[in-house]
């Protein structure tokens, strides 16, 4: 989506104006159900995964866990063996649903977003100016995904309360409306969005780091036009590094998100993190370093799955003129 845009300030109106080569090669919106049906898909495929995933990362802050009600999981396997033991083969989609209708608009309007953003800045050459297509490439990645994280956040939210619910049967919550009205009774529309800060923080971090470093490098790919094998497997490897570069920076955030999550429909004076900073200091000192990325080995994994929504995200557009 490269698209050059002229601005005219009219009154108290903006109009952002596409030229001729605009219109044909897509819009925005285009881009938003392109990107958001790829996600959806690929988050239903890989849900058994990312459920353990999360459960391995938040299970030191639950309260089941910490009352001693719940065993914690001693790794991937056993939590694999007791989630389909103990709550059935179903549970594994749990929150599933919300998933998709988070991940679509997110992972949708983070593409769209970060094509965008690259469409405000300068077209600059990387064979002369390589360090500012490098920054703008960072910058338009991570503004695109802090963007999408603002928008999508209270779904955001309810994932991980559905998915981090280690109650057997139908769960603490029944679907998506009961989790959010729940939450908004105990503490308010604010108790949606706690952990906001570190969410746009990793958010920005993550999506600078993954599309900004795969936009750089497919820049330099002599097969990024191709629409056979070789643009495809090129695309994926170029994916793959990209997001595991990142992976190691980004989780961090994650695990204090979800975390603080966990908290929202508590009281103040019942909950464990004052702050992001408060939880990540106090998840270093009662468990260590690698607490912080607990569940990061299915995590490697399930981003395959993110790995083959921006592949064939960016391969459908080239396969259909857009990019």
């Amino acid at each position: 989506f490269s698209t050059n845009f002229s601005f005219s300030f009219r009154t108290q109106n903006l109009f952002i104006m596409g030229g001729e080569k605009g219109k044909k090669k897509g819009s925005f919106w285009k881009d938003m159900a392109l990107g958001g049906t790829i996600g959806a898909v690929s988050k239903t495929i890989m849900s058994p995964v990312e459920r353990v995933k999360i459960l391995m990362q938040t299970m030191d802050s639950n309260p089941k866990v910490i009352s001693g009600e719940v065993k914690p999981y001693s790794g991937v396997v056993d939590c694999f063996r007791r989630v389909a033991a103990e709550q059935g083969i179903g549970a594994f989609w749990r929150g599933n649903l919300v998933n998709c209708l988070r991940y679509a608009p997110q992972q949708g309007s983070a593409l769209a977003f970060n094509d965008f953003f690259k469409g405000l800045f300068p077209k600059y050459d990387k064979n002369t100016d390589f360090p500012k297509f490098f920054a703008a490439n960072l910058l338009a990645g991570g503004l695109g995904g802090g963007t999408a994280m603002v928008i999508c956040y209270p779904l955001d939210y309810a994932r991980t309360r559905l998915a981090s619910d280690l109650t057997a049967g139908e769960g603490q919550f029944n679907g998506i409306l009961d989790c959010l009205t729940k939450t908004i009774k105990q503490q308010g529309v604010v108790g949606l969005y706690r952990g906001t800060a570190v969410s746009i923080a990793g958010a920005f971090v993550y999506r600078a780091g993954q599309l900004g470093l795969y936009g750089t490098v497919m820049g330099f790919n002599p097969y990024k036009k191709d629409k056979g094998v070789k643009g495809l497997v090129s695309a994926i490897v170029i994916g793959t590094v990209a997001r595991t570069v990142i992976l190691p920076f980004n989780y961090p955030f994650d695990t204090v998100r979800r975390r603080m999550m966990l908290e929202s429909d508590l009281p103040k004076e019942q909950r464990q993190y004052k702050s992001g900073i408060d939880c990540a200091r106090k998840v270093m000192a009662a468990e260590g370093f690698a607490g912080m990325y607990k569940g990061a080995f299915p995590e490697i994994f399930r981003g395959f799955g993110g790995v083959m929504v921006i592949v064939l995200y960016d391969r459908l557009k080239n396969y259909l003129g857009m990019n």
